[in-house]
């Protein structure tokens, strides 16, 4: 067997962060087929929520009598990245791996194409947003398979009192359960304004700027917002541009109304900010407000989810898709179609994400209006508009729209937040470009 070599970017990328006829006809097992698919799922962080993805591939298994092998791998220790190179390095494993957000590209020469069974998916299901086409497409050749298990949005979660009380803005009539956003004030200035307000009254936004995903997505929707790319789609830097200037000096001004120690945050920080009552605000999925439900209820209870504030550019939400892919050195490449056709039923997609309390979003426009979302509490309507169920905001991801390899470096290198905090702690503005103009054509020569 031959074995495949990981480039320099694919070693740094994994350890810096570590057919139509399927729709409509079972599988059918050849004389030559295996008889089992193996899938290596990500291990979820929601209690129980994995029950669902088991209990799918049972039924599926059982129907069309293939034996269903199913390994559940922890992002912990970036044991699924460091599994994903493993793999790719030996082309031996799993025949379906689930491939968090920039994966599908850093291993695409080995992603078996998915358009026979994605285009009939996305006619059942509605179209995918652009972020999905990005991370999950190349060259007009599908990648893997939008996977709702795990995708999630990381937009503001509020505290319903706090933000009446201190920034004077009723977040519950600014999205309302039920009803479209009138949140046409809801703006970059408007968010300043509050997070003053909130720090004034001692409960500050709790927004990092570390080197962790939480981090680095909101920065990264902030510089959307303001038009700001360090890299364009074409590939060229574009560092030294007057919107890149712009959201750095807004990114200087939030940073006043931070927690001193915002620069040292990770993933939990965050999370366990809100939980404990000390802020008005964070960027996240519902995971901060479900342990709040279970460890501090009368958090829980203030808590509601809504859009992202309109910057000069547009009203842009970090969205942190998954993707099912197929290595194209799989033993069983029809039963692992046919498998991804059966979980990406409208049927099955709803189980796994209510399965998740409402924490998996799925990427097909028909999918956004789920019962669990309507009927998620405290308080009820809490999560109405976590899936942007009225599309008020255009889906991102830091670092877009650089080419996906290039872009995936900016990110886990948290270019975007360093040069906030190079600038926010007094460094020049033109000297924070240079370093980060560096950085970004180092990148492309990698």
């Amino acid at each position: 067997m031959s074995r495949r070599k990981l480039t320099r970017r694919q070693f740094v990328a994994a350890t810096a962060a570590t057919s139509a006829a399927l729709i409509t006809a079972p599988y059918v097992r050849g004389a030559y087929a295996a008889g089992k698919v193996s899938i290596g799922f990500w291990d979820h962080w929601v209690p129980g929520a994995n029950s669902a993805s088991t209990e799918l591939c049972k039924e599926w298994g059982e129907k069309e009598k293939v034996d269903v092998e199913i390994d559940y791998i922890t992002s912990q220790g970036n044991k699924n990245l460091v599994t994903i190179a493993a793999e790719a390095q030996a082309q031996s494993g799993h025949d379906i791996f689930q491939m968090p957000t920039w994966w599908c590209h850093s291993n695409s020469e080995l992603m078996e194409p998915l358009n026979d069974i994605m285009d009939p998916i996305i006619k059942e299901n509605g179209e995918v947003n652009d972020t999905v086409k990005y991370l999950g497409q190349l060259d007009g050749k599908w990648m893997g398979v939008p996977a709702c298990v795990g995708s999630q949005i990381k937009g503001p979660c509020s505290r319903i009192d706090l933000m009446k009380k201190y920034a004077g803005i009723d977040v519950q009539e600014m999205y309302p359960a039920g009803a479209p956003p009138k949140a046409d004030n809801w703006t970059t200035d408007a968010f300043l304004k509050a997070a003053e307000a909130c720090h004034k009254g001692g409960y500050p936004f709790g927004i990092g700027l570390g080197e962790t995903s939480d981090n680095v997505d909101a920065a990264g929707a902030f510089f959307r917002a303001f038009g700001a790319q360090l890299v364009d789609a074409k590939g060229n830097v574009t560092v030294k541009t007057d919107e890149v200037r712009q959201v750095l000096d807004y990114y200087k001004r939030l940073i006043a109304f931070l927690p001193p120690d915002v620069a040292a945050w990770d993933d939990a920080s965050n999370n366990k900010w809100l939980v404990a009552g000390k802020g008005a605000m964070i960027m996240n999925p519902p995971s901060a407000w479900a342990v709040a439900k279970r460890d501090a209820p009368q958090v829980a209870e203030q808590c509601w989810t809504h859009g992202f504030p309109v910057g000069p550019k547009g009203r842009f939400a970090p969205f942190l898709p998954f993707f099912w892919s197929i290595w194209t050195f799989s033993k069983n490449k029809e039963a692992a179609k046919s498998l991804l056709v059966h979980l990406s039923k409208p049927s099955s997609i709803e189980k796994m994400v209510n399965a998740s309390g409402g924490y998996d979003l799925p990427a097909f426009e028909k999918l956004t209006t789920l019962k669990v979302w309507a009927e998620a509490e405290p308080p009820k309507g809490t999560l109405f508009h976590y899936p942007d169920p009225y599309k008020q905001q255009v889906m991102s991801i830091a670092a877009a729209p650089a080419p996906p390899k290039i872009a995936q470096q900016i990110y886990f290198q948290a270019t975007q937040t360093k040069m906030c905090l190079r600038y926010a702690q007094g460094e020049k503005m033109e000297d924070t470009l240079a370093w980060a103009e560096g950085e970004c054509e180092g990148f492309l020569r990698s």
